[in-house]
């Protein structure tokens, strides 16, 4: 799938890629789910299934918070406070223990709500906000979007389905 540029092609790659993952993500066996048998976001590290979709809220979550501060005017932490981008194994580590308390259904549920957030908000900007302008100083916001989105529920769906063909 090419870059999105525009708002309309962001929205349709999250879509797509969202989709596609959450199918896969649906054959996942609850009882599995906390199995820590892949390979995790930090080197020598290993994660489970519910580890994923912890990652991924906590990018949602975090990306969601981005937007806010930015609307409200205020500092935005990239990619978040306490941490630099050279620390984001140490990032996914917290996401995972962020997430930890809840259950498979749960943690699909709020994927899902963490989506439709960003679904509601990016549809109320305008190309040039997403695309005109950097917005941490090399990327812009709708690239930025898509690092943490569509980009990252390819590659969520990719480790799961290898997990899933691993497990017979």
């Amino acid at each position: 799938m090419a870059v999105p540029s525009s708002k309309a092609e962001l929205l349709a790659a999250m879509t797509t890629t969202f989709e596609n993952l959450m199918a896969d993500l649906a054959k996942v066996q609850p009882n599995r789910a906390r199995e820590a048998t892949m390979n995790g976001h930090a080197d020598g590290t290993a994660m489970s299934p519910a580890d994923l979709v912890a990652y991924l809220i906590g990018w949602n979550e975090l990306v969601l918070k981005w937007l806010d501060r930015d609307d409200r005017g205020e500092p935005v932490d990239f990619p978040e406070a306490g941490f630099k981008w050279n620390q984001l194994g140490l990032l996914a580590q917290k996401f995972y223990a962020d997430y930890s308390t809840l259950n498979w259904q749960e943690l699909l549920v709020r994927l899902k709500d963490a989506m439709a957030g960003l679904i509601a908000t990016i549809t109320t900007r305008s190309d040039q906000e997403l695309y005109g302008v950097a917005w941490n100083g090399q990327w812009t916001k709708g690239r930025m979007i898509q690092f943490n989105t569509s980009s990252a529920y390819a590659n969520a769906r990719a480790r799961i389905r290898a997990w899933q063909k691993a497990q017979g």
